[in-house]
C-alpha cells in the first residue's frame, strides 16, 4: 500500500494549491526555526503563535486579523530552542533546548522560569493535564523521558527508552516517543510510567516526527526518507495501518531524490494533516479516503515546522536551513522566515466517501 498516494501529473491539476495569500511574519527569528506553537484554548478569542529558535530565543506573537503577526513577547536561553508547546490555557509556552533545560515563559509578566532538567539536550517538550494538574513532559537525548509537576523541582516520574528521543506528541491520553534507532514508545497517560506499547518504526529509516491523531487512536510518523506511516494504537485496527511516499521528485532515470518529512500536523476540526519537507512543499491528505487533499509549490527553502491555530482557519510554516545538505547548503541567502497561510475550507475538508449502491 506504499503507492496509495502517489498520483500522476495529469491527475493532480486539481489538487494544486496556491501560496498567493501567505502573509510572512515580521520581526522573524535570526536563525534557523526549530518549533512553531499555536495557543489552543478556544475561549481565547485571539491567536498566539510561539517560535523557538536555534538563535537561543523563543518569541511569541499576536496574529492579528489582517494576517501579520506582532510580537508580544520573548525570551532567551542558554542555547539553541528545540522545542515548545502551550499551556492549555494559554497563558504560558513551556520550552526546552540544548542547554539541558525546559522553561516556562509567562506571557502576561515575561519571565521565564525554569521548571525541568536533564543530562542531555531537551529535544521535545508537550504540556498535558493529569486529573487537572497541569504538567509537563520532556524528553531528551539523555534517553529519558520526565514528567513534571510545576509546583515541583523534582521529575513526578521517569521513563527510560532504548535510545535518544528525536520527537514526541500527546493528545488526551495518549503519548507516543519516537527514539533514535526507530523505537516508536506508546503511554497511557493514566499509567505514565510504563510503556502500554513499543514498536519498530514501520519505516526503514530514521523517525523525523511523530504526531497524534486529533481522536487519539492513533498517531503518523514521518521519516528521513520520504515516507510517511499512519499507525493505529490498538491491534484491533492494525488493518487501517499503511504507509505512502511523498516529499520525493519525480524519478530522473535510475535516480529519485528523496526529502527528509519534517513535520505533521493533524487539522483541529476536520482530522485531516499536512506534511512539510526539506524539499521546500507541504501538503494536506485525507487519511480515511486515502486521499491527497493539495499539493502547494516550492516555498523556496526547507520547511522546518508546521502548525495549524485552534479553529484550522491558519497554518503556519517555518522555512530555514536543515542541514539535510551539510555545510555547503548554508548559503547566506537562505531564507529564514515563518509564513501564515490562510486555510481555506475546501483544502482540508474530507473527501466525501463514494458509495457503491
Amino acid at each position: 500500500m506504499a503507492g496509495l498516494f502517489q498520483t500522476t501529473a495529469a491527475a493532480t491539476s486539481n489538487t494544486l494549491g496556491d501560496l498567493k495569500g501567505d502573509v510572512e511574519l515580521q520581526n522573524g527569528p535570526e536563525d534557523t526555526i526549530s518549533d512553531i506553537a499555536f495557543n489552543t484554548n478556544q475561549a481565547d478569542q485571539k491567536d498566539f503563535l510561539a517560535v523557538a529558535s536555534w538563535d537561543k530565543k523563543i518569541r511569541v506573537y499576536e496574529i492579528l486579523s489582517n494576517g501579520q503577526g506582532q510580537p508580544k513577547v520573548a525570551a532567551e536561553s542558554d542555547g539553541p530552542i528545540l522545542s515548545c508547546d502551550f499551556f492549555k490555557d494559554g497563558s504560558k509556552v513551556l520550552f526546552g533546548g540544548a542547554d539541558k533545560a525546559a522553561k516556562v515563559l509567562d506571557l502576561n509578566s515575561g519571565q521565564a522560569v525554569q521548571v525541568a532538567a536533564h543530562d542531555m539536550p531537551v529535544r521535545s517538550v508537550r504540556y498535558f493535564e493529569a486529573n487537572g494538574t497541569p504538567m509537563a513532559v520532556t524528553g531528551s537525548w539523555d534517553k529519558t523521558v520526565k514528567y513534571w509537576d510545576f509546583r515541583s523541582p523534582n521529575p513526578a516520574g521517569t521513563l527510560t527508552c532504548q535510545e535518544r528521543v528525536y520527537t514526541m506528541d500527546v493528545r488526551n491520553q495518549l503519548l507516543v516517543i519516537g527514539t533514535a534507532d526507530r523505537y516508536i514508545n506508546i503511554v497511557n497517560l493514566n499509567d505514565p510510567t510504563k510503556f502500554y506499547k513499543t514498536i519498530q518504526s514501520p519505516l526503514k529509516w530514521q523517525t523525523r516526527v511523530v504526531s497524534c491523531f486529533t481522536d487519539a487512536n492513533g498517531f503518523a510518523i514521518g521519516s528521513i526518507e520520504g515516507r510517511c506511516a499512519i499507525q493505529y494504537v490498538e491491534d484491533k485496527d492494525a488493518s487501517l495501518n499503511f504507509s505512502f511516499k511523498c516529499h520525493r521528485d519525480q524519478p530522473q532515470g535510475n535516480v529519485t531524490n528523496v526529502y527528509s518529512v519534517n513535520d505533521i500536523s493533524f487539522h483541529p476540526v476536520h482530522g485531516t494533516f499536512s506534511t512539510a519537507g526539506s524539499d521546500g512543499t507541504f501538503h494536506f491528505w485525507d487519511k480515511d479516503a486515502k486521499h491527497r487533499l493539495k499539493g502547494y509549490p516550492n516555498v523556496g527553502g526547507s520547511i522546518t515546522a508546521s502548525t495549524f491555530n485552534k479553529n484550522g482557519s491558519i497554518f503556519a510554516y517555518a522555512i530555514g536551513y536543515d542541514w539535510s545538505k551539510g555545510f555547503q547548503g548554508n548559503t547566506s541567502n537562505y531564507p529564514n522566515k515563518v509564513m501564515l497561510h490562510p486555510v481555506q475550507a475546501e483544502e482540508c475538508k474530507p473527501r466525501p466517501s463514494v458509495k457503491k449502491r
